[in-house]
């Protein structure tokens, strides 16, 4: 099965300007990758459970060579892309732990939490709701129709 729908989505999402206005600098391939993981992490979230585990597993196979693409086309040579991608990966197992219990968090937890992987944002308060109302709208879709679907930002 082929995911680049749902790739693009995450894409789509990622590169959605609002969420830059409080970065204190031009944004980065750095701070739109942190963006991406942080929509990848609370999606796998969301959706993961042993009927989704193989899917799943695809999907974190497909984003990820997706990624190891991106940085190539950057221009990165072979020796610095298995090191970014081994960075990016322990970023993302990072982000996946301390997202896993983001429901039960209060909202100083869910800043910190944020804050620790968005530092050059000055508005932490609201990337906190976008992330919360996120995983709210993923919590309304099927695993299916969130893959074949086509997002409007």
């Amino acid at each position: 099965m082929n995911y680049i729908n749902f790739y693009n989505n995450l894409i789509k999402l990622t590169t959605n300007k609002l969420l830059y206005k409080s970065l204190n600098k031009q944004d980065s391939f750095n701070d739109r990758l942190i963006v991406f993981l942080l929509h990848f992490a609370f999606f796998l979230k969301n959706f993961k459970n042993a009927e989704n585990e193989k899917i799943l597993q695809d999907i974190y196979d497909f984003n990820f060579r997706q990624l190891e693409l991106s940085i190539r086309e950057i221009g990165y040579g072979d020796q610095s892309i298995n090191k970014k991608m081994k960075d990016y990966i322990n970023v993302f197992h990072a982000i996946i732990s301390d997202i896993h219990f983001w429901n039960d968090n209060d909202f100083v937890k869910k800043k910190e939490i944020i804050s620790k992987f968005l530092e050059n944002f000055t508005n932490i308060d609201e990337l906190v709701e976008y992330f919360d109302e996120y995983l709210e709208n993923l919590s309304k879709k099927t695993l299916n129709s969130y893959l074949k679907s086509v997002i409007n930002q």
